[in-house]
């Protein structure tokens, strides 16, 4: 197949937004195609500024890189710029001056032979002064909404949310949690009546992570959603921040499921504005007719839920202006006409949430609204807005200063809280009065309908039959409900709807209103062979009454029991039918009350069946597992399946079978890994139930785990563990089965089985000096695992412990001294088995050892052969199954004795020397009290900071001296100093000073310490200047630097010390010529030196030389002064003769500072050459040749040709003679690096780390010196890892050179 064959295969990019295409079936070896490293950014510039889109890009070969725009071109080469940065690696796109009509979406094109690579970015561009106009502040002025709706098929109906289902949440709050952080869950939930949504988190985390997949094909990146608020403007808005894979994909609003059309100005209602990736939509002056449920979708990804709800509320009481002192709270309340669970509180720029700073009560009422401002500061200042619905009030908050300082809390005035209660007391009372009064004409609508209808039926037939009072009955339900005729028919369909249905059935014109309801029925649900009951109470013991099931008299041989208990009547059903369901009155003398009972038939799991269903099902693998499940219930059923959580449809080994009686389940060729719970979810209308069983799948275990732990590797022995298998198919381990194999033989040798219980062995049966490896298997029931092969296991050779650490004396008494020790680090590869002890009596070089019974088996012990008086030294060593190692090194001298007491104080403390990391102190040894105080035989240092409660121990071991020098302070800090006696008694009281003493040397005047300082420094121009001036001063002084009387510039750098400054110039120019003084000063006094730094360079040669002889003998050479004279106050020039009679040159003349110079001694007949040259500090420039002078003789004329002289061109392009080389330097040391370089004119060296200048850093000291670039690190650090460039630079080229320095710790 020809590999160059061209095709089109799409490839994916590590970057996103990035599409590769390869134009070729196969790449060659080492080609590849090109792909994006950092795409463009979108970028956001001010009009009139400079726009800048970079990309770096790779492939093999290098890809060439285009630029397009969406709507224009980028060719005008005056308007768009590209190059390639080459430091940097970047392709930059340039647009000097940037326009409104610029801003668009631009594309990147990477292309070599082998394929392309393309990515888009936005350029925004925003109008002078922050002005927006339209969309075009945000980048897409020709791509505004209206030209993309006219572009865009716009879905103008949604697909509507699914009707909310008895027992199930409403779509609307998933939708809303789905878009909403998870801080405002609480709150969303508790509108919805939802109290613990806690259970609902699974579920919502799941259709989150489905959400936002659907978004991720449409959107980048989506953050910052906030739900809508309506604003302190009077604005209602909801934003997010948004980045569009697609910047023309369409974006769509839909309230309640029908599209909204909005616009992109201030105007438009709604309106989107959009800032860089900020869109913000907003409704203008929001009336009730806007509310509603809006969602915002992206092509066809929702990408943003809120609900805007209206209520219909006034402010009783507003808020009112508040003053505060600093430091108190300030209380705002307000009264609504209307409970609601919460208001929104704000300021200009933002919301108000509860938490440290604000905190927002409401009452029980839910009419009075607090926000308390805790803590108040004078950035609390200005406006506060209450907002209840599309209603606000706003207040005033005025913070002044405390002028006693004092603090406190502001709690509202008492009158003030009880005039707010009492508003609140009021408007509950007539919400409760409006409420009653509605009741009641209600209900004198209903008796007087009531009453016209018994009349009209006594006038026209003197009575009526239970069909005539049924119709009776309902027109006077309909007007005890709510008066609505309309609203009957709705009421009597929703049977699950509580009602309430008592009244007169006798006009009001009777007098005698004879029997009442207490209280009536209420409507009822029951389940399929439970019990149920309707009861209802009269106003009187002896009326008796009639029940009626559809308008039909029930008696008890109708399956019902029948109670009266005095005025209480009660209706019983002990087993309902699903016949049961019907309408029940019940009347007496005229009067009835009726409700609706409900018989409902939710699923139902036989409890046998259920026992039976929830047993393990337990195979083996490869077998199928089976479940059946029986159940009744009202029809129709759903019937689910899951396995751990997760829903099982039919598939090619999920068998599901289900009938209106029974459900099963079928797993086939079931493997380990299917083990879990298996659960059925039976829901009817009615309800849901649900059985869960388990899964056990038997198979082999898996194989023993790693890695594989040496426990000893002795001479005869080698004893390894490992972990048991991860998972052991079901079955508990029975054994372990061991096989070895010696290193160099193909044969395994089977070493028998272990108990399962046991994961390790003992190979007892090696030879010294072997090599084995070993595989183990384990065993059950089902099987034996795969193996788990171990690395080659040397068996022991002679090798003996390492040392033990030095014995520890725990204490000494005259006849016994206690010592312990710890193990050595390295065992030699075998256990250790004891130690030998060793002591020296001090003044012999005999060691005998201790333990003559045998090794001692612990890592303490109790040596009593000694003798009182006598120091001793100790020595231990190890021992394993190779025998005894090298010895430790010896304890500290230890005398035989008892126990001493504690020494006293130390006395005459004092502070010898100090500076300013170092404290020297003296002291008197204490003296010593028979039995009360011993003998100090060493003393502690301790220091503690003023600012710190622990004291520090300078010296860990005691110091015999009595004096010590305390290191490591810090400069100027403080210190409390204390030193403590101490000896085998233990330690004494400390010893300190009365006061704190401070990290310094004596006062001392600064001064400066180099005598031969330079008062005058001459500089190339374009070198370094580095004045480095050592001073002595004491306390730290302040260091100023001023040229010519003012601050040095930005480009100087000045690193000061406690010893010294440096002043740093990293490449100089004529304009640093100047006096540069530093004063140094302190408390003691100040003092001052000045250097003149000249910053030159070699001076242009003087204008052309006339030669004029007025005198006979003479000749006078005038020239034209050199361009540098007005730079350089110290330039003069110099006169230099050649004759034909002795061709050297010879200076006639210096430090002229004139033009003209008068040659005497001129012999006729010779010829004269002369050369003027300018000179300076830094010397000389190229001279300027007379041209020739003489007088003629009256001889013949000898003449000498002299050869024309030519110029040669030495200039050259930098160039590196020799290049950097790899460091690798050990942390903490220091670090050279050079190279060698050339150029003509000497080029300009920069030195780089990780790309960053280090020319004027003061931790790295670089010089150039006659072509070779140094770079000197004094202490190198973790930091100095990376890379180092030297660019070397002059006016006909640039060269490079790189190097990496490792720093080994």
């Amino acid at each position: 197949m020809d590999p160059i064959a061209k095709v089109a295969i799409k490839k994916q990019s590590r970057v996103p937004g990035v599409i590769i295409t390869q134009c070729v079936e196969h790449l060659p070896l080492g080609k590849s195609t090109p792909d994006f490293i950092r795409k463009p950014l979108a970028t956001t510039v001010q009009e009139g500024k400079k726009a800048a889109l970079k990309a770096m890009v790779s492939g093999e070969p290098v890809p060439t890189v285009t630029w397009e725009r969406n709507k224009g071109e980028v060719n005008d080469q005056e308007k768009y710029k590209t190059r390639y940065d080459e430091r940097a690696r970047e392709h930059i796109l340039e647009i000097p001056n940037v326009k409104l009509d610029q801003a668009d979406s631009y594309r990147c094109f990477a292309t070599n032979e082998y394929g392309k690579a393309v990515c888009t970015t936005t350029l925004t561009v925003t109008e002078v002064g922050l002005k927006k106009k339209g969309q075009a502040a945000n980048g897409q002025a020709p791509q505004d909404f209206r030209s993309m709706l006219k572009k865009t098929v716009v879905v103008t109906r949604k697909k509507q949310l699914p009707p909310m289902k008895e027992g199930e949440i409403d779509p609307k709050l998933w939708e809303l949690l789905l878009s909403a952080p998870r801080k405002d869950y609480e709150k969303i939930c508790f509108d919805f009546g939802v109290t613990d949504f806690r259970w609902l988190l699974k579920r919502l985390n799941q259709m989150k992570k489905e959400r936002e997949d659907e978004q991720a094909k449409v959107v980048e990146k989506l953050d910052d959603v906030k739900q809508i608020e309506v604003k302190p403007g009077g604005r209602a808005e909801f934003s997010l921040n948004m980045t569009l894979w697609d910047p023309n994909s369409a974006i769509n609003l839909y309230k309640d499921g029908k599209y909204v059309p909005y616009g992109d100005d201030e105007n438009s209602n709604p309106s989107l504005k959009k800032t860089g990736t900020k869109y913000v939509f907003s409704i203008k002056d929001p009336q009730p007719e806007d509310a509603g449920f809006y969602q915002l979708d992206v092509d066809e990804a929702n990408v943003l839920t809120t609900d805007f709800q209206v209520p219909a509320v006034e402010f009783i009481a507003k808020i009112k202006d508040e003053k505060a002192v600093e430091s108190e709270d300030a209380i705002f309340q307000c009264v609504l006409s209307t409970p609601l669970n919460r208001i929104t509180w704000s300021r200009r720029d933002s919301s108000l949430e509860h938490g440290d700073k604000y905190e927002i009560t409401v009452s029980e009422d839910k009419l009075i609204h607090t926000l308390r401002v805790k803590d108040c500061k004078m950035a609390d200042n200005g406006a506060y807005y209450a907002i209840a619905g599309i209603t606000s009030s706003t207040a005033s908050l005025t913070v002044e200063a405390d002028p006693d300082g004092s603090k406190g809390h502001k709690g509202i005035n008492s009158s003030d809280r009880d005039d707010l209660t009492k508003l609140a007391l009021e408007q509950q009372a007539k919400l409760q009065r409006e409420k009653d009064k509605l009741e009641a004409s209600r209900h004198a609508q209903a008796e007087e309908d009531a009453a016209d209808a018994a009349a009209g039926a006594a006038l026209g037939d003197g009575g009526k039959s239970d069909g005539d009072e049924g119709v009776g009955d309902n027109k006077y339900e309909n007007l005890l409900e709510d008066g609505d005729g309309e609203n009957r028919k709705d009421d009597v369909d929703d049977k699950k709807k509580k009602r309430l249905r008592t009244g007169p059935l006798v006009p009001d014109t009777v007098i005698d209103r004879g029997v009442q309801f207490v209280s009536g029925m209420s409507d009822t649900v029951a389940n399929i062979g439970e019990r149920a009951e309707l009861s209802c109470k009269l106003s009187s013991d002896a009326s008796e009454g009639r029940w009626y099931k559809n308008g039909k008299v029930l008696t008890n041989e109708d399956g019902v029991t029948i109670i009266k208990d005095g005025a209480c009547h009660r209706l019983k059903i002990d087993c309902c039918k699903r016949d049961d369901t019907a309408v029940y009155r019940f009347e007496a003398e005229g009067r009835k009350s009726e409700a609706t009972l409900n018989i409902q038939d939710p699923p139902k799991i036989d409890s046998d069946a259920l026992g039976k269903f929830t047993k393990p099902v337990i195979i083996k693998a490869g077998d199928n597992a089976q479940w059946k499940l029986p159940f009744s219930g009202g029809a129709p059923m759903n019937i689910q399946w899951y396995k751990d959580d997760e829903e099982l449809l039919p598939a090619l080994h999920v068998k599901i079978e289900t009938s209106a009686t029974e459900s099963q389940l079928r797993l086939t060729k079931c493997q380990r890994k299917d083990s879990g719970e298996v659960k059925i979810k039976i829901k009817n209308e009615f309800g849901t139930t649900e059985a869960t069983s388990k899964l056990i799948v038997l198979d082999k275990p898996t194989q023993p785990q790693g890695p594989v732990d040496i426990v000893e590797s002795a001479v005869t022995s080698i004893e390894f563990k490992w972990k048991p298998p991860k998972d052991s198919g079901g079955c508990p381990i029975t054994n372990y089965i061991i096989e070895r194999q010696q290193l160099g033989r193909n044969k395994w040798t089977s070493l028998g089985e272990i108990f399962g219980n046991n994961a390790s062995y003992k190979d007892s049966d090696v030879d010294p000096g072997r090599r084995y490896c070993y595989r183990i298997r384990a065993k059950t029931e089902e099987g034996i695992s795969d193996y788990l092969q171990t690395d080659d296991i040397a068996a022991g050779v002679l090798r003996y412990p390492g040392t033990p650490t030095a014995p520890k004396v725990v204490n000494a008494f005259k006849d016994c001294i206690h010592l312990t020790w710890s193990p050595p680090c390295d065992t030699g590869g075998t256990k250790i088995v004891g130690y030998n002890l060793e002591k020296n009596k001090k003044g012999t070089n005999y060691w005998s050892l201790v333990n003559q019974g045998g090794p001692i088996t612990d890592t303490k012990y109790a040596v009593k052969d000694v003798f009182e008086g006598a120091a001793y030294e100790f020595r231990v060593s190890a021992i394993n199954l190779s025998g005894a190692g090298d010895p430790s090194i010896p304890c500290d001298t230890v005398i035989a004795r008892d126990p001493m007491k504690p020494p006293g104080k130390v006395t005459d403390l004092k502070l010898s020397f100090s500076n300013y990391t170092t404290f020297t102190l003296a002291w008197i040894k204490p003296k010593e009290v028979k039995g009360v105080e011993d003998e100090a035989q060493g003393y502690y240092v301790e220091i503690r900071p003023t600012e710190s409660l622990e004291w520090t121990r300078c010296n860990a071991t005691p110091i015999t001296l009595t004096s010590h020098n305390v290191l490591g302070l810090k400069a100027m800090a403080t210190y409390w100093v204390r030193v403590i006696a101490t000896n085998y008694g233990g330690d004494g009281q400390p010893q300190g000073f009365l006061n704190y003493i401070v990290a310094m040397p004596p006062p001392v005047r600064p001064k400066f310490k180099d005598r031969n300082m330079k008062t005058f420094v001459v500089v190339r121009s374009g070198n370094t200047v580095r004045l480095n001036v050592n001073f002595e001063a004491c306390p730290l002084p302040e260091i100023s630097w001023l040229k010519d009387g003012i601050p040095v510039p930005k480009h100087v750098t000045i690193t000061n010390s406690d010893k010294g400054s440096q002043l740093l110039i990293p490449t100089s120019e004529r304009s640093d010529t100047g006096v540069y003084a530093i004063t140094v000063k302190n408390l003691v006094g100040q003092e001052s030196f000045n250097v003149e730094i000249r910053v030159t360079d070699n001076p242009k040669p003087p204008g052309p030389v006339e030669l004029d002889e007025n005198i006979p003998g003479t000749v006078t050479l005038s020239w034209l002064p050199s361009p540098d004279e007005k730079r350089d106050d110290r330039l003069h020039y110099m006169v230099s003769k050649k004759d034909s009679f002795k061709p050297t040159w010879r200076t006639v003349a210096d430090n002229l500072f004139n033009y003209k110079f008068t040659v005497v001694n001129i012999l006729p007949g010779w010829e004269y050459y002369f050369r003027v040259f300018a000179k300076n500090d830094m010397g000389l420039s190229t001279p300027s040749e007379s041209p020739v002078f003489g007088t003629k003789k009256e001889k013949g004329k000898f003449l000498v040709n002299m050869p024309e002289t030519k110029c040669l061109d030495f200039q050259s392009p930098p160039a590196f003679i020799v290049p950097l080389k790899r460091r690798i330097a050990p942390q903490g040391y220091e670090c050279h690096m050079s190279c060698a370089v050339k150029g003509d004119p000497a080029p300009r060296v920069t030195w780089y780390h990780n790309n960053i200048s280090l020319n004027t850093n003061t931790n790295y000291h670089i010089t150039n010196t006659c072509g070779v670039c140094s770079l000197l690190i004094l202490r190198v650090g973790a930091k100095d890892n990376g890379e180092y460039n030297v660019v070397i630079e002059n006016k006909l080229g640039t060269a490079e050179c790189s190097t990496i320095l490792n720093v080994r710790e």
